[in-house]
């Protein structure tokens, strides 16, 4: 993902706690689910998916790209995952023949990225005639804040804008799904503020207690905490209206 010369998610990918955590996270399992449920009734070809991190979207089938900006991710990655091919690769210039994707994932990439729409066009290029695009994206305009600065988006969307954006670049949207409702907004908010908090009075002192036995410990309830929470934030996002979904998932097709 091109971000900065050195990227938010390059700074977290040298913390051992974060590695050990992210994947924990119940948004990430929440998008993961979606991700995967619409793809679980395709009859699947070669997929690519873009900025994956430590953290892909996708991960059952083996006929799999990854790519990631992150030299460091990736083999962080490798070493979790051992199945799948590996490219570090920058979003807007994707280093692939043009047709050879049968799927392909951005799952929350594109705010990361200061030229969105150039993205688009390249995995435009990249998509078979009649493949398949799927994205996940931070929704409404009005809910930047303090989160979004943390991980250094440069923006959020409304729907309109990303269906004239995939729209403009060949990309025919045919499904839409909500993913995350107003109750991950809040959350998230609330958990940048008190991690800054920590950061700012140094409670966590040095990266040599990482892996204690209270690390281990709190990794343990962690887990089972945000599995608990991801049932609240499912519900969350059923029953809120689409308008104030916090994340929405949008499958599209290739004319």
């Amino acid at each position: 993902m091109n971000l900065s010369p050195r990227s938010r998610f390059q700074d977290f990918f040298e913390e051992k706690k974060y590695v050990v955590l992210k994947n924990y996270l119940y948004n990430y399992l929440l998008r993961k689910r979606a991700v995967e449920k619409n793809l679980q009734a395709e009859k699947l070809g070669l997929i690519l998916e873009v900025g994956s991190g430590i953290s892909p979207v996708m991960t059952r089938n083996d006929h799999i790209v990854y790519t990631d900006l992150s030299l460091l991710g990736l083999r962080i990655l490798r070493t979790d995952q051992r199945k799948g091919l590996y490219v570090v690769a920058d979003g807007m210039c994707l280093p692939f023949k043009s047709g050879i994707f049968a799927h392909s994932i951005y799952s929350e990439v594109l705010e990361h990225l200061q030229d969105d729409r150039q993205a688009l066009r390249e995995m435009s290029r990249v998509l078979k005639p009649s493949g398949e695009l799927i994205v996940t994206f931070p929704h409404r305009e009005i809910y930047f804040t303090n989160d979004d600065y943390f991980v250094k988006h440069f923006r959020r969307y409304e729907l309109h804008d990303m269906v004239d954006r995939l729209q403009t670049v060949g990309l025919m949207p045919v499904s839409i799904q909500k993913v995350l409702g107003p109750l991950e907004k809040i959350t998230m908010s609330f958990a940048v503020f008190c991690f800054s908090l920590i950061q700012r009075y140094k409670c966590i002192k040095s990266r040599e207690a990482e892996m204690s036995p209270f690390m281990k410990i709190f990794a343990f309830l962690f887990k089972w905490a945000n599995r608990l929470y991801a049932g609240l934030a499912w519900l969350d996002a059923r029953v809120s209206p689409r308008s104030l979904a916090a994340v929405l998932l949008i499958r599209a097709i290739k004319r």
